[in-house]
């Protein structure tokens, strides 16, 4: 059995922070630090319960032909038998995925979370919910920015302490070295989405992205200008981690002109594969390290 906070399997948030920094004393009763998680958590089986199939119709008149064609055209069929076929040697092992947030990112993790049973969390909200809102944390962070830091230090050292999730990270993430280690108790993706495709998701959402100032009121070039900024100041912390999936080189490798078409499941699968890859080499050197 394995005890979850209480709370939906698609959204986690903390109802009573977990935290204990003296930032938190603003807004939350003082709690000690836990190496499990609080009383408000429930018992619950270790696996959610599966989620509604991404199965596409396909019609025939003969009941083999119809089945050969769901087969070839729906990439759930292909996504299921690939994270079937790696969650032995994954045993458990946490997924964060880095990058600058944005809808893609989110897709994608949640995705994974159903495909491999695990669940979904995103960093930064947890940091939002235990500051009291999205509103809150970013007040905070604009008063007091070492204590805005510290919440996502401890979000991350409890998150990591945990296994079988998907953690959508912050940029806060990797942005030192304490929170670049608490990635390393799991496996790490950068998850590269083109900056234009990030800064029109900011505009048409009206999104603020918690660890940085983009002005999501700006203009186009406005925001893509910032986002360029915050890439260069990030992309050294986004490369520390285990593996890139790179959304404009899978539209490459699948023959896309857009890179709008490339589709979630299109990336889940260059993760899984990726996954898979690291899984591989680790089972290798773990092999390699027996005595004879």
């Amino acid at each position: 059995m394995t005890t979850i906070l209480h709370s939906s399997l698609t959204n986690l948030p903390f109802h009573t922070p977990l935290f204990h920094s003296k930032f938190l004393h603003s807004f939350s009763p003082p709690i000690h630090h836990r190496t499990s998680l609080p009383s408000q958590c429930l018992t619950i089986s270790s696996r959610p319960s599966p989620r509604k199939s991404l199965s596409t119709n396909c019609s025939s008149s003969d009941d083999t032909t119809s089945t050969t064609k769901v087969a070839a055209v729906d990439p759930s069929i292909a996504l299921k038998k690939k994270a079937t076929d790696i969650s032995a040697d994954l045993r458990g092992t946490s997924i964060f995925l880095v990058g600058m947030n944005n809808s893609i990112k989110s897709s994608l993790g949640k995705l994974l979370a159903d495909l491999l049973r695990y669940y979904y969390f995103d960093s930064d909200a947890l940091v939002s919910e235990a500051a009291g809102g999205e509103a809150a944390a970013i007040s905070l962070k604009e008063s007091d920015e070492k204590g805005f830091r510290e919440s996502e230090t401890e979000v991350l050292k409890q998150l990591s302490s945990l296994g079988r999730l998907v953690v959508c990270a912050g940029d806060g993430a990797v942005q030192n070295a304490k929170n670049l280690a608490h990635l390393r108790h799991g496996i790490s993706i950068w998850i590269d989405v083109p900056l234009d495709m990030v800064a029109k998701g900011i505009i048409e959402t009206k999104s603020q992205l918690l660890s940085s100032e983009i002005a999501i009121s700006g203009s186009y070039s406005e925001v893509l200008s910032q986002l360029t900024a915050l890439y260069e100041d990030m992309r050294r912390g986004y490369a520390t981690a285990d593996a890139t999936v790179s959304i404009q080189k899978v539209a490459y490798q699948l023959g896309y002109e857009d890179m709008d078409a490339v589709s979630t499941e299109d990336i889940t699968m260059e993760v899984l594969k990726e996954i898979e890859r690291l899984t591989r080499v680790k089972k290798m050197m773990e092999a390699a390290a027996r005595p004879f």
